[in-house]
């Protein structure tokens, strides 16, 4: 048993990651805002439910809160940090730019500060695949420099993995950095596609289709998330003894300091993303064809071939299941009927 800071618990990924280490009997201490990014009623729902199980619960807190964030560390003394809070959301970063910095730099300095002087064993934390921008090889791969991010959601993850990196090759502090591929599922998030497309349908309102339906993501079930997100995290990072700066890898480093894809390594066009969720909602979708908006790429396709390797797992779970399973849940959660 392990005693682990999850940053982000009341969130989407935050929470299931938090139920399945409660689930092994790992002590989860959860830190997180609660803010109104999106319903913060959904944020309760998630928190209500992880405060039944034994050995959780939460911090309130922001993690700008310098003073507070250092004082949850000296006192609680974590095994391990997953840190999965931040400001997401790729277009909410073109109106709320200091949002992001406040968090995902300031906010993520005083993770790295608080595993720097209390011991923590490993932080793994949450990057993006935003961070390939511009990129068009595909599929993206942890060994191609990311350069030329195209939204500042995506510049700060890449900043992030520079921080991390930098902090292990200063302190030896084992960091792993996890690029999540467009994670669905129960108790996602209302401003994911999945969850407006479902919302708008069951309404009788139309929905906005980017790029006039030619985009291509790599949606990747949170199951399938969690599972890399625990065994990256139980994997402490370690350099890599063939690292060479002549010809340097972009994943690894002399440093423990490691970069994983965490994607369902097939791709899915998103008109038939729509026509999964019309089939399994019975309805057909008015749709409303819109140009692709600032920030936005038209096609995300991982490749995991580094996370097989070092922990033995690629994601899976079919587009089909994974798509029944949050429509299930989104009825079961809103009390909506066929």
């Amino acid at each position: 048993m392990a005693k682990i800071l999850v940053t982000g618990a009341a969130g989407f990924i935050g929470y299931h990651t938090s139920e399945r280490l409660l689930a092994r009997g790992d002590e989860v201490v959860g830190l997180d805002c609660v803010n109104d990014y999106y319903d913060p009623t959904l944020k309760e729902s998630r928190i209500a439910r992880l405060a039944t199980k034994p050995g959780f619960r939460l911090e309130r807190r922001q993690l700008g809160d310098r003073a507070g964030v250092e004082r949850v560390f000296r006192e609680e003394r974590f095994d391990k940090v997953i840190h999965l809070a931040a400001q997401a959301g790729v277009r909410y970063s073109l109106t709320n730019p200091h949002a992001y910095i406040e968090s995902n730099l300031v906010g993520f300095l005083h993770i790295l500060e608080g595993c720097r002087h209390h011991g923590v064993q490993h932080l793994t934390y949450a990057s993006s695949s935003s961070v390939y921008g511009a990129n068009t090889a595909m599929p993206f791969s942890v060994h191609q420099n990311v350069d030329h991010p195209v939204s500042l959601y995506a510049a700060t993850k890449k900043a992030n993995e520079l921080m991390a990196h930098t902090y292990s090759h200063l302190y030896r502090l084992p960091t792993t950095g996890l690029r999540f591929f467009t994670v669905y599922g129960p108790w996602g998030r209302p401003d994911m596609a999945m969850f407006l497309f479902t919302k708008a349908i069951l309404d009788g309102k139309p929905i906005d289709v980017f790029n006039h339906g030619k985009m291509l993501r790599d949606f990747t079930y949170i199951d399938d998330i969690v599972e890399g997100v625990v065994r990256t995290s139980d994997h402490t990072a370690q350099p890599n003894p063939d690292w060479n700066s002549d010809a340097p890898d972009s994943a690894t480093s002399r440093a423990p300091y490691r970069l994983y894809n965490i994607g369902n390594n097939n791709p899915v066009e998103l008109m038939y993303l729509i026509s999964t969720i019309e089939q399994q909602l019975g309805r057909v979708a008015e749709k409303r064809m819109l140009d692709i908006q600032p920030g936005d790429v038209p096609a995300t396709y991982a490749d995991v071939e580094a996370l097989v390797q070092d922990v033995g797992f690629a994601p899976k779970t079919p587009i089909e299941v994974g798509v029944r399973n949050f429509i299930a849940w989104y009825r079961e959660y809103y009390g909506v009927g066929d």
